[in-house]
């Protein structure tokens, strides 16, 4: 690839952090920039601050992508007067775009609480809250022998047969079709009021259920019959691997003092440091873990029966009566610094993405941005 417009890299960026998984009050995706405009070098950081801002238009990004929208709530003006539109004014003057994964981040497989947990050694087994898997049907169509082939391609142009990372997945047997034409029939085969009999093949293929209808009009435009035996089965619909939050397991358990030191030592140092909530000497096996503000996933995470649960901005009074009624020891660290190993985990998206791109290169931030700046000396 000789060169990479800004519409590759969100394409690269949506594939990994979907927009249709954002909460439905979030603000995702591109905020300025000519999605025709070429990249080669992005910047990615959790906040989009003057002083990130400024770091991204120094290294010369065309490209800032960030965890925190700049524009979250709705706004009747990006005039340069106001703080956050001065910002998108000198992005645009520098040619530099903005682009943020939010919330998409946060339920995407992988995401950002993904990132948190391999940083802190853990093995992944699922989310907290899961996702429901996608709603998909299950279609069964009855065609002579002869004409299977042409059906199946037609279903699967259609978007069928699509399980995973397969595609064109179907599956089939053969066995006896009969009917009987009567009145106002044209039939292919057989004549009006003779029973006729044919070898026919039962053809099912998975589809989402959102392309039905597609899947209706294709399947009926390559069958040779005027009337179509088929049937549509709605199947059940299991969790998926997205969702919020994670829960993992140690490779071998800590006590919740070490394993509090753990945390401590694997996400970067902040001026809020890291407390626990529980028994010290508490051992530890199995760990939730939520990137950002996690204190609306105690509930959930109380009826997993974990260990411990690591997440931001914990509050006095829902950990207090998390713990009363007892719940999993709490780990409570800087929002920021939650989020921060997600920063990583995008730029290896990009990276792989555009490996063979000349010139391109994805920056990792630099500016702390967690509010916090000072700890008290004693």
């Amino acid at each position: 690839m000789s060169s990479v417009r800004l519409a590759d890299v969100i394409a690269a960026l949506d594939s990994a952090y979907p927009p249709a998984l954002a909460e439905s009050w979030d603000s995702v995706g591109l905020v300025c920039g000519d999605p025709e405009d070429a990249v080669t070098t992005v910047m990615v950081a959790v906040d989009p601050t003057a002083t990130v801002v400024d770091e991204a238009i120094d290294a010369g990004a065309d490209l800032l992508v960030v965890h925190h929208p700049l524009l979250l709530r709705g706004v009747d003006t990006v005039g340069a007067h106001t703080p956050k539109g001065a910002l998108v004014h000198r992005l645009i003057k520098a040619g530099c775009a903005l682009f943020t994964a939010h919330t998409n981040a946060d339920s995407a497989d992988p995401g950002v609480s993904d990132a948190l947990a391999a940083t802190l050694g853990l093995i992944v087994t699922g989310p907290i809250e899961p996702q429901p898997g996608e709603d998909l049907d299950k279609w069964a169509v009855l065609v002579p022998v002869g004409d299977a082939d042409r059906v199946r391609s037609a279903l699967f142009d259609a978007g069928a047969g699509y399980v995973g990372n397969y595609r064109d997945c179907s599956w089939s047997v053969t066995g006896q079709g009969q009917f009987l034409p009567t009145d106002g029939a044209n039939p292919r085969l057989g004549a009006i009021g003779a029973p006729e009999a044919l070898e026919e093949c039962r053809l099912e293929v998975i589809a989402p259920r959102g392309i039905r209808q597609k899947v209706l009009a294709a399947m009926r435009a390559a069958h040779p019959f005027e009337e179509v035996g088929f049937d549509v089965m709605e199947m059940a619909t299991f969790p998926s691997p997205r969702g919020l939050g994670r829960v993992g397991e140690l490779a071998e358990p800590l006590s919740l003092r070490d394993f509090t030191d753990r945390v401590a030592d694997a996400l970067p140092a902040t001026a809020g440091d890291v407390r626990a909530a529980g028994d010290p000497e508490a051992t530890i096996r199995t760990v939730a873990v939520c990137g950002g503000s996690g204190d609306s996933l105690l509930g959930a995470v109380f009826r997993l029966g974990v260990d411990a649960y690591v997440t931001a901005d914990l509050r006095h009074h829902p950990a207090d009566e998390h713990l009363r009624v007892g719940g999993p020891a709490l780990i409570d660290v800087a929002h920021w610094a939650s989020e921060r190993p997600w920063c990583d985990q995008a730029k290896g998206v990009m990276d792989v993405a555009f490996a063979q791109t000349p010139q391109w290169q994805v920056l990792l931030s630099s500016v702390r941005t967690d509010p916090w700046s000072l700890r008290a000396s004693s």
